[in-house]
């Protein structure tokens, strides 16, 4: 089901404000991982720690699930479909993986900012930093790609979106075969 262009607009909005939201939260958290990894000050790293518990829980995860959500509104109504090109699928895979690695990454990084409050000794709490720049990074790099792929939309068609075209060549808009 195609949406009405109206509705596809308010869809298309919501979806690049959640997805352009859950970029900038993860650079807010590489914001913070920077910051306290070339931090001296050990409350600085306990704060950045905790800072970035809150944003991940509370900014990156709601926004990364309502990106995939309104993502595949997106493609289930609009005519790019979800399985017909594979910009949209690679998009998709890419974004289950980004959510499902955020997801398991979160406890972790949760169990981190928890021994936060109970260290008195930020240059043990920055051994993980290195770890938590990658995640943050790599992640960040995953989410441009999907964001190339949505503004570039290279060609390639899959098989079921030829055949889907094919069907819409023979078919005309009121049903009948055209000759």
């Amino acid at each position: 089901m195609i949406m009405s262009p109206g509705l596809r607009k308010f869809a298309l909005i919501v979806h690049l404000t959640v997805s352009v939201g859950w970029i900038g939260a993860v650079i807010a958290y590489l914001a913070l991982v920077i910051a306290a990894m070339n931090s001296a000050d050990d409350q600085m790293v306990r704060t950045a720690l905790t800072a970035m518990k809150l944003i991940g829980w509370y900014a990156i995860i709601p926004l990364a699930l309502a990106s995939l959500v309104t993502g595949l509104i997106m493609a289930l109504g609009t005519k790019w479909g979800l399985f017909r090109h594979y910009w949209v699928i690679f998009s998709l895979v890419l974004t289950i993986i980004a959510v499902g690695i955020l997801l398991e990454h979160m406890h972790p990084a949760s169990f981190l900012a928890g021994v936060t409050a109970e260290a008195h000794n930020g240059g043990r709490l920055r051994e993980a930093l290195p770890s938590e720049l990658l995640h943050a990074g790599v992640g960040l790099l995953v989410l441009m790609v999907v964001q190339v792929l949505n503004v570039y939309k290279p060609r390639g068609v899959t098989p079921y979106g030829w055949r889907k075209q094919q069907e819409q060549r023979t078919t005309s808009p009121a049903g009948d075969s055209v000759t």
